[in-house]
């Protein structure tokens, strides 16, 4: 990617510990897991940062050993921690189950942890032009109703919100609420991206094309839907859908590949100074296409390496 327009990027959200599992064990033994620093947000925000996009992380994170990582991790990734919050609570963890495909499935380690506690910073600075939200620090309080008075404001002063709802359903105490709560952001949102299973998920079951249709309707200008191996689509501002293959790779797990997805285009906006809700909804299928085939050689790299480790702009222009 070229120089991307002036204004920040503010990606809000957990910072977490993924606990991977190695090689596999002889039966009743467990296997060495490996701390690979993750969490959707956080990813999204080291994905633009890599990609050259200007960004800061807004979260509460740990002063503990996984703390510290994680903010040199944001620091070495070119992301502005001057928004990240400190406090003593531990970091939250995610232990990480992989099929023999590399999909992942979590379980979450989140009672009392530092990220939950983040507190609002008030209306952002005016060299902002986006905020990005989603995952987890969308479902556990405080810090829950504390992104979602910042989705509804910062959309409200003309900003740019972009959110991936990346439903983790064992945390969800109330799937019919939380159901809710989600048809209640689409208004305020102006670029959504979600995976195939979340639209599922979110329509109870419902056909998730036909759901994302629904949704653009309530208010997001575009809707950009990763469908695993069988690539990516994005529904216009104008209606049409555009659809990209992945790209050939050989998968060592998909950890982080839809984060990927998310900073990923997010940072194709930005280089093409369309961090707006207006340059969103005017881009058309022409432009859609060509994001979609960043965001998907993006992705790719992601998924040939283990854990979260999204590309830097570099590795894309020798691809």
């Amino acid at each position: 990617m070229g120089a991307v327009s002036p204004g920040w990027i503010v990606v809000g959200g957990e910072a977490l510990v993924d606990l991977v599992p190695g090689a596999g064990a002889a039966p009743g033994v467990l296997s060495p897991m490996t701390p690979l620093m993750g969490g959707g947000p956080f990813n999204v925000a080291v994905t633009l940062g890599r990609l050259g996009a200007p960004t800061r992380f807004l979260s509460r994170i740990s002063t503990d050993t996984f703390g510290e990582a994680l903010v040199e991790r944001l620091r070495l990734s070119d992301v502005d921690v001057s928004m990240v919050q400190r406090g003593a609570e531990p970091t939250t963890l995610a232990v990480v189950g992989l099929a023999e495909d590399g999909s992942a499935r979590y379980s979450f380690h989140v009672e009392g942890t530092a990220d939950r506690l983040v507190a609002d910073p008030g209306p952002l600075p005016d060299d902002v032009r986006a905020l990005s939200l989603g995952t987890v620090s969308l479902l556990l309080e405080p810090g829950a109703s504390a992104y979602e008075a910042m989705l509804r404001r910062e959309s409200a002063a003309g900003r740019l919100v972009s959110l991936d709802p990346n439903v983790r359903a064992a945390l969800v105490p109330d799937a019919g609420a939380y159901r809710a709560r989600f048809r209640s952001w689409l208004p305020d949102v102006g670029l959504l991206k979600l995976s195939e299973e979340d639209a599922g998920w979110l329509a109870e079951g419902a056909d998730p094309l036909a759901a994302v249709r629904e949704w653009h309707g309530r208010g997001p200008a575009a809707v950009l839907l990763t469908r695993g191996a069988a690539g990516l689509a994005a529904l216009t501002g104008a209606g049409d859908l555009v659809e990209v293959p992945a790209r050939p790779v050989t998968v060592v797990d998909t950890i982080g590949a839809g984060d990927t997805v998310h900073g990923a285009v997010l940072a194709w906006l930005a280089e093409h100074d369309a961090l707006s809700v207006d340059a969103v909804r005017a881009l058309d299928a022409d432009a859609w296409r060509e994001a979609l085939s960043f965001v998907a050689d993006a992705a790719a790299v992601t998924c040939s390496r283990a854990g979260a480790e999204p590309p830097f702009a570099a590795e894309l222009a020798a691809r």
